[in-house]
């Protein structure tokens, strides 16, 4: 296992005294990482790799503006401090407002409750996602493509700032994602699963269930009729409504979007109603045991929970330290980078809407015409607005779920639809597979969840009505 050098941590606090006194703020961030990737589509395997990697990234504030450089030879260290500074003092002409955090000096590992993918042979893993691959192909002869991929990667990190944090963490990541498509003439549809880990090889273990699932929904959705395009009151289930509150509501609750955006920001008005008084969104990595879970964000913030939306109203929002201190308000631990190739940027943790009162069952009640919308395909947001396809769809008629249609998206204003939440379901589901993607670090750990929600007026695509 790839480690750090074991002096690492007196060079690196030997280095931020040499170098405090030249700007307002520096950090410097090493990061050890291993990790896995294999990708099989149809009957071949395009990518099967391991790989390592050593290296580090340096981020200088002087007078409001940052330098960055990054790094993968450990003995160039000091004149990527060098050359991070200089870009800093360059283009530095304000105040640097950075958001005051207690340094701290702490080691943490998130622990495995399984076995490290690290141990697992490369062969044993390849023949895992051959094995997926099969019970995908052997669901049906209208199965035409098929694709399973597998990734672990493996990270230790050491940040020291010149506020006097010095932290090592270090934790183990894994992710498999399947995908079938299935073809009748001119009609295709395609079923998808992914699941995720920070806890043990074993969790992508003994999926053949879920991975045949996957390709029977696709074979299934052949012969379903399209759902009729129209506005419906629809119920989703609380796959949907972790994707919902990520996708469409998440992503505007952080804050790098809002203070460099007047319109956005007085859109997201601390204090402004947005939804029923049932509502609460939250946003974390202080909870243990998911993917966006962690103990300290990549500024040295400790994880906290925070609450975005409370009995309705938006009562707060995810902030880094500099995010935080140009808007006046406390930092949350939402800094956070894919690895040492990039800043740390404000990302969402782990989000969710807070299970409800409703039983289910009552969600779809004196629905006379509406949709039942489980799972996803896929789906877009640009600013508050967004598209989303469902894995799965029923018809509601008269309170009750009837025939099964395809081909259903669910488009909508993410502030309206917030407002349009009729009734919020008494189940919870926590969704460990995703992976998040923003500024160019695509695939960040992340975890979302909810209950089952009923919303009004929802704009549904499908084919025309005559």
């Amino acid at each position: 296992m790839v480690t750090l050098p074991g002096n690492a941590k007196d060079r690196l606090t030997d280095l931020i005294a040499r170098y405090r006194s030249r700007v307002d703020y520096l950090a410097v961030r090493l990061e050890a990482a291993e990790g896995t990737d294999i990708l099989l589509r149809g009957n071949k395997i395009e990518t099967l790799s391991e790989g390592v990697s050593i290296g580090g990234h340096v981020r200088a504030c002087y007078q409001g503006g940052w330098g960055f450089a990054s790094f993968n030879q450990l003995a160039t260290l000091e004149e990527r401090i060098e050359e991070a500074i200089a870009a800093a003092r360059l283009v530095g002409d304000e105040e640097t407002l950075l958001s005051p955090v207690d340094p701290v000096q702490d080691t943490c590992l998130l622990p495995l409750t399984g076995t490290d993918p690290r141990k697992i042979p490369l062969a044993q893993k390849k023949a895992l996602c051959q094995h997926y691959g099969e019970i995908l192909r052997s669901v049906s002869p209208q199965i035409a493509t098929i694709s399973v991929r597998y990734g672990d990667s493996a990270q230790q990190v050491i940040l020291a700032t010149s506020d006097g944090t010095l932290l090592e963490q270090s934790w183990v990541d894994m992710e498999m994602r399947f995908a079938a498509t299935a073809r009748n003439g001119e009609t295709v549809q395609t079923g998808r699963e992914t699941n995720g880990s920070r806890k043990a090889y074993e969790d992508l273990v003994g999926l053949d269930e879920q991975v045949r699932s996957a390709a029977q929904r696709a074979v299934d959705s052949l012969a379903l009729p399209p759902v009729k395009g129209n506005t419906y009151t629809v119920v989703i289930d609380p796959i949907l409504s972790g994707l919902f509150v990520h996708e469409a509501f998440g992503h505007l609750s952080e804050a790098d979007m809002t203070y460099e955006n007047p319109d956005l920001l007085e859109t997201m008005s601390l204090g402004r109603r947005f939804g029923p008084a049932e509502l609460q969104i939250f946003d974390g990595a202080a909870p243990a045991g998911h993917r966006g879970s962690y103990f300290y964000d990549d500024e040295g913030t400790p994880a906290t929970t925070t609450q975005l939306i409370k009995d309705g109203v938006l009562v707060g929002r995810l902030h880094s330290r500099e995010t935080a201190g140009k808007l006046g308000e406390a930092p949350t631990g939402n800094a956070r980078c894919l690895n040492y190739h990039f800043p740390p940027i404000v990302r969402m943790t782990n989000t969710w809407i807070e299970r409800g009162k409703t039983p289910v069952k009552d969600l779809f009640s004196d629905i006379r015409e509406g949709v039942y919308a489980r799972n996803w395909l896929g789906g877009m947001t640009n600013g508050e607005m967004f598209t989303f396809a469902a894995g799965e769809a029923w018809m509601i008629r008269n309170g009750e779920i009837a025939e099964p249609v395809r081909d259903v998206t669910l488009s909508g204003n993410a502030f309206k639809t917030l407002a349009d939440i009729e009734a919020i379901g008494d189940d919870f589901f926590w969704d460990e597979s995703g992976g998040c993607g923003k500024g160019g670090q695509s695939g960040l750990p992340v975890g979302c969840g909810g209950p089952s929600l009923r919303l009004r007026n929802v704009v549904v695509g499908g084919e025309a009505i005559d």
